[in-house]
């Protein structure tokens, strides 16, 4: 039993340290096209995004990561991060095949595919612009740039905490 524990948490430290360096490949990918994003960032809705950003345009973008084919395939929840954002990309490790996300089960037709590794990604289908309200797009790029400064800030002086925290 604790060896199959052990076998257990090694397999998902592997899978976090994949996940780290797909969400690398993709942070570079986005850097090189004036997209800026930031990890884990938490959602109205209680879901949290792997990667959200701002392209050049205004646009929020939401990546979720996936390193298994278990995970892939075992997230109902992904539709839900569709009212967060204009762009929707799944972002994959290279090993995992693809094939499924062509599925209607998937909605092909709302959500990119970005292929990556700790290096660099590639786009092999881009997401389309599902514009989300000018009222709704203003709240979650005020989020997210409030919770990008929060980081930066608490990453440069740990003593920075908010009033009444």
């Amino acid at each position: 039993m604790v060896e199959s524990l052990q076998a257990d948490g090694q397999a998902n430290d592997a899978r976090e340290r994949e996940a780290v360096a797909v969400a690398r490949g993709i942070a570079r990918l986005f850097a090189r096209n004036d997209i800026w994003c930031i990890a884990e960032m938490p959602l109205r809705n209680g879901r949290r995004a792997d990667l959200m950003g701002i392209d050049a345009r205004g646009h929020v973008i939401v990546v979720e990561i996936k390193v298994s084919r278990a995970d892939l395939l075992g997230d109902a929840k992904w539709p839900d991060y569709l009212d967060h954002c204009d762009r929707f990309y799944w972002g994959l490790a290279a090993h995992l095949d693809r094939q499924v996300l062509g599925s209607a089960a998937f909605r092909p037709e709302a959500c990119g595919v970005i292929v990556a590794d700790g290096y660099d990604a590639e786009i092999v289908r881009p997401a389309p612009l599902l514009a989300l309200a000018s009222a709704r797009r203003k709240v979650e790029v005020e989020r997210l740039a409030r919770a990008a400064l929060r980081r930066m800030t608490l990453g440069s002086d740990r003593d920075s905490v908010p009033r009444g925290g």
